[in-house]
């Protein structure tokens, strides 16, 4: 009813006793009816809309026939996947030269030195720095060939951007190593990969290399490209054992002088080789081509394409590992539409003061850190009357965010959400994470809190970094979302453990353009990840939700992720922490919404007491087993044996509980073949764990 129409009804005769009333009384009490009016016309004609999604929510994936089950995206047409959004862009290559077309040569990669504001390189620089890399590779003497393979040490810096770029310039073939991965590891990959040329940001990690080459560990290593300052004692280091060392601006200099055209692969070509951290051998090297990973970019944009593209105006903070898939593939949306990277220092200590310097607008994370961030702003709630009002207001956006709707203008933003917003600089609009899954109380909390789009989504390097996202407009937790428009999934029986497809459960099988072409000379272990019908086995096992997301409930193999994305192989563990003396059983645990291991040890009969007596403690078996002193003693032990057999931190437990009754066949909590039972010990545990987990901080 419009305004005029509503001004003729209440003149109809029938109101005239109305009109009667409302001239008796009080000025002020009019006045507040008309301001009650006023604010409620204002809150109506202001009320945000909910996202419109590109699909039915309560659908959000559809089976295609014939392939046992899987399902594809909703958003699709068809059961054709999406390899390519634009179609000039088919490789990285296209990416970033479409990038340098749509900003119009505006800033690019940004940086920035301790109280100092970023400073900017443009679209153009960054493409001449890097045909310029590339040209220097090619005088060298290298192929503008998908078969020449470059390593990549160094964290998160303009440098790598540009390096990357030279590289696919002329169909070269990135190698990034990391310094988690260890010293032995990234010797073994140099090997493996046949890499007698590397990029490394810091001189310390040169040192190390020189030393593997003086050792014959690695003698392919021919050169050494370094971005930070140097000495000169470094330089004749390298002479003595035949690597040459040399700066990447005079590496850069080099190519300006030579010149070359760039020789741009093709969708086909490997585009890097990514190795995974490995968690019961070497790392593994997953071969990724150009399409790989620009059907995972298309398929995000196609996702959010009607709720949020980027843009030149849009600011992406660059700290997770590029070393890794996720956030390679983040920056390449990035690159793709002509937006700015910042880079963070590279202490992640200072990430917060690079927030508020930058004001990304978007912002990839993971569940630790959104765990801290969550955990900062309940533990700034230090009163009960903070934490009502905190719970209260979350709770009041979290209406909204079940109609669909996100905003970060409401009353209650204003009032208690702007700090922390403001804290992240204050102008995301973009959230996303992945690596590992992210507790759903944290998620619809910082969705709410954050007043942002905050996608989940799942997948490993091996489908190149993601398969399946959250649907736009479906601000609901617990599950990972529907399959991504580039891949189809099926979930595959895992009989042993009674995970049935016909039930909707069992391994997640991922297909498409997104999935990798095998590991660098591993035809085995290819084979065991690619079956012959083309489907990548996770070893996630999963589970349909009415609704078409996915949930994951379960790993197939007895291996698991920590909150920081780690791998774990606890048996590899236990074996190591069985040697200590007074051990007799012991299991090794983990949980992916927590950051750290735990343990459950049977303290052997036998030995405990004259351990200990040597230790300085006496008493029965029982009363040992009670004793807190005691437990330290054993756990400092168990984590002694840990470093000498090489664990890394994340591998090593940070609490233990003993237990007086050995695993057995009678009690349910080893097989037959006496291997243990791993679901049964959680369960029987469940209250050890619970307590280990709340009770100790790191």
């Amino acid at each position: 009813m419009q305004a005029h129409e509503l001004f003729r009804y209440f003149r109809m005769p029938e109101f005239g006793d109305f009109r009667q009333y409302v001239r008796t009384l009080p000025t002020n009490t009019l006045m507040g009816f008309g301001a009650f009016a006023a604010l409620t016309t204002f809150w109506y004609a202001t009320r945000p809309k909910a996202l419109k999604p590109p699909c039915d929510l309560s659908m959000q994936s559809v089976e295609v026939k014939g392939t046992d089950g899987a399902r594809r995206s909703a958003m699709l047409d068809s059961d054709e996947l999406l390899s390519v959004i634009y179609d000039d862009v088919t490789t990285l290559y296209e990416t970033f030269q479409r990038g340098v077309q749509v900003s119009n040569n505006g800033p690019c990669l940004g940086s920035r030195k301790p109280d100092q504001p970023y400073e900017w390189i443009s679209y153009k620089e960054v493409a001449d720095k890097a045909e310029c890399v590339g040209s220097a590779l090619l005088q060298k003497g290298y192929k503008a060939s998908p078969d020449q393979y470059f390593g990549l040490f160094a964290q998160n810096r303009p440098e790598w951007v540009i390096i990357e770029q030279g590289c696919f310039a002329y169909s070269m073939v990135v190698v990034p190593l990391y310094d988690t991965l260890g010293n032995e590891a990234i010797t073994y990959i140099i090997n493996k990969a046949e890499l007698s040329l590397v990029f490394v940001d810091k001189p310390d990690k040169v040192n190390f290399m020189l030393e593997s080459v003086e050792n014959k560990i690695t003698p392919g290593l021919k050169s050494i490209i370094i971005m930070d300052p140097f000495d000169s004692d470094l330089v004749e280091r390298g002479k003595k054992c035949g690597v040459e060392i040399m700066s990447l601006k005079a590496f850069e200099d080099l190519g300006r002088a030579n010149r070359r055209k760039p020789k741009p692969p093709s969708p086909g070509d490997l585009a890097m080789i990514c190795f995974t951290s490995g968690t019961t051998g070497d790392p593994k090297g997953a071969m990724i081509t150009h399409q790989n990973i620009v059907s995972t970019c298309s398929a995000f944009v196609k996702a959010t394409e009607n709720v949020l593209v980027p843009t030149p105006d849009d600011t992406l903070i660059s700290f997770l590992p590029l070393a890794h898939m996720f956030e390679t593939v983040v920056e390449c949306v990035i690159l793709c539409h002509g937006a700015k990277i910042g880079f963070f220092q590279g202490d992640i200590r200072l990430l917060m003061d690079d927030l508020k310097m930058l004001q990304p607008t978007i912002f990839p994370a993971v569940p630790r850190l959104l765990n801290r961030m969550f955990d900062r702003i309940f533990g700034q709630a230090n009163t009960t009357m903070k934490r009502w009002i905190l719970d209260f207001a979350s709770k009041r956006k979290e209406a909204e965010l079940r109609s669909g709707i996100i905003r970060n203008n409401s009353l209650w933003d204003k009032i208690i959400f702007h700090k922390i917003q403001a804290s992240l600089g204050g102008k995301v609009r973009l959230m996303i994470t992945g690596a590992a899954p992210v507790s759903a109380t944290v998620l619809t909390f910082l969705r709410a809190a954050l007043g942002c789009q905050f996608y989940e989504g799942y997948g490993q390097t091996e489908c190149s970094a993601g398969c399946s996202l959250s649907v736009p407009g479906d601000w609901t937790a617990g599950h990972v979302g529907a399959p991504m428009p580039c891949n189809l999934i099926k979930l595959v029986d895992v009989e042993e453990m009674n995970y049935l497809a016909a039930k909707g459960e069992g391994e997640i099988c991922v297909k498409g353009p997104n999935v990798f072409k095998g590991y660098l000379k591993e035809p085995a272990k290819t084979a065991e990840a690619l079956d012959k019908d083309g489907w990548l086995h996770t070893g996630d096992v999963g589970k349909w939700l009415p609704n078409g997301t996915l949930k994951i409930i379960d790993r197939k193999k007895h291996i698991f992720k920590l909150a920081q994305g780690e791998y774990i192989a606890p048996e590899k563990i236990e074996n190591i922490y069985q040697r200590s003396v007074p051990v007799a059983q012991v299991f090794v645990h983990g949980e992916s919404l927590q950051a750290f291991l735990i343990a459950i040890v049977v303290p052997d009969i036998e030995t405990l007491s004259s351990w200990a007596k040597k230790k300085g403690f006496s008493g029965s078996y029982a009363d040992l087993c009670k004793n807190k002193d005691v437990k330290k003693a054993i756990l400092e032990d168990m984590v002694r044996l840990g470093k000498e057999a090489g664990l890394k931190p994340f591998e090593q437990v940070k609490g233990i509980a003993l237990h007086l009754e050995l695993f057995s066949v009678e009690n349910g909590l080893l097989t037959p073949t006496l291997k243990t039972k791993r679901p049964e010990l959680r369960k029987y545990f469940r209250s050890q764990i619970d307590e280990l987990y709340s009770t100790i901080k790191i």
